[in-house]
């Protein structure tokens, strides 16, 4: 059985390697400072938040008020259909309910284009809110020593390059993979 030395000396280098990578980021762990914070909270609590909710809400009640007429007819032209269908012919029970159907798709429509709209109105809204969140973030992580900031809801705002360990895990698995 022969040895082949240049896999062990791999092996041994990236053991080595790797452990020299664990231990300086547990040293820097240990000096790690963590920060939380919920990205909800600080938009629904901030004052430029609680402006952008309400025009967001104010259209979505004006959209509201706008279907809430369409709706009450289809709900009065269900009844009629209801009350009504076994005294009429089947071609007037049939010309009812296409029309219903035709008027109960048209609303469907104009709802999800609705939802488009209030869909575009929070991202016009929330976009410049979250790009100077994202900016007061980083700033104050910097300023105030923190190597993270996680948002308790989805995951990491801010972090120090100091910690990102991602060229290292690169190096390891190229050498690693070499052979």
């Amino acid at each position: 059985m022969t040895f082949n030395y240049k896999s062990i000396w791999t092996g041994v280098i990236v053991f080595f390697g790797f452990f020299a990578i664990t231990m300086t980021n547990l040293a820097v762990a240990a000096d790690s400072k963590v920060g939380v914070m919920n990205v909800q909270k600080v938009l629904a609590k901030s004052t430029v938040g609680q402006k952008a909710k309400d025009k967001v809400e104010e259209k979505i009640k004006a959209l509201q008020t706008k279907f809430k007429s369409e709706e009450d007819a289809l709900a009065e032209m269900q009844k009629e259909i209801e009350k009504k269908s076994s005294a009429w012919s089947k071609e007037k029970k049939d010309e009812k309910i296409r029309e219903f159907k035709k008027q109960r798709r048209e609303l469907q429509a104009k709802s999800e284009d609705a939802r488009f709209e209030v869909k575009q109105l929070q991202d016009k809204e929330l976009g410049p809110i979250l790009k100077s969140l994202e900016t007061i973030v980083e700033e104050y992580g910097s300023k105030n020593g923190y190597s993270v900031i996680l948002d308790s809801k989805s995951g990491v705002i801010y972090y120090n390059k100091a910690v990102d360990v991602s060229d290292d895990i690169i190096n390891l698995l190229n050498t690693a993979t070499k052979k």
